[in-house]
């Protein structure tokens, strides 16, 4: 499994890239679950990473506007991110989703066509009204999507694991990798969920307030990614 840490800065950046994560992953928590950065902070924080390990770059929790979506996402291609994710939050039905997801897509390929489009679901996905995370797989496929994902919307301390259980998302993991696209799995995970991830085993685990100390509102501490990517092995 490869790690993804999503520093909020530079600074955040170091350290996550000295503590041995796989994916640094730019985004802003304090504009929600995948809320996006400055295109400013992508560039520099690509430009540390300088070839080394990937970049990606969430883009927000979105409403069904396609139009909004694709100028994001064309902003962080242009920024130099290796993987954009975007989250379906306000995306209610597949139409909806295959309709999104297929301009975001057309929008990144456009300017880079080695540049992987991340869909993102919510574990979550009753309280805050979205489309379940098992309908994503065969919209995701036909867009040309090149990893599927679950997160929480509401960062309020409960996991992915209160709201989905090890067979529903073994059976996500499943039904992505049989579309021959990669699977992250995100949402508040901790230490303690590991040895259940090792079992599940998605492609990509991400992580944020794990490597914090606990409140993602806090920085992340190089000791911390470094002992996760150690325990992961």
């Amino acid at each position: 499994m490869k790690l993804l840490v999503s520093p909020m800065s530079v600074e955040e950046a170091k350290a996550t890239m000295a503590g041995g994560a796989d994916i640094l992953d730019v985004k802003n928590p304090k504009e929600g679950s995948l809320g996006a950065n400055f295109p400013w902070t992508i560039r520099s924080v690509v430009d540390l990473a300088d070839g080394k390990v990937p970049v990606s770059a969430a883009i927000g929790d979105f409403d069904y506007k396609p139009g909004t979506a694709s100028l994001a996402a064309l902003g962080a291609a242009v920024s130099g991110a290796d993987y954009i994710k975007v989250g379906l939050l306000g995306i209610k039905t597949p139409e909806q989703a295959e309709d999104m997801l297929g301009k975001v897509v057309r929008s990144v390929k456009d300017f880079n066509k080695e540049t992987k489009l991340v869909a993102a679901a919510y574990a979550d996905y009753k309280r805050v009204g979205s489309i379940p995370p098992m309908d994503l797989s065969p919209v995701a496929v036909s867009c040309g999507v090149g990893v599927i994902m679950i997160d929480t919307a509401v960062k309020d301390g409960k996991t992915t694991f209160e709201f989905m259980n090890e067979s529903q998302l073994a059976e996500f993991v499943s039904a992505g990798r049989e579309s021959k696209m990669e699977v992250a799995l995100a949402g508040n995970i901790g230490f303690g969920d590991l040895e259940l991830l090792k079992r599940i085993s998605p492609d990509i685990i991400g992580v944020r307030g794990a490597v914090c100390g606990g409140d993602r509102r806090d920085g992340i501490k190089e000791e911390l990614v470094r002992k996760m990517k150690a325990d992961l092995s």
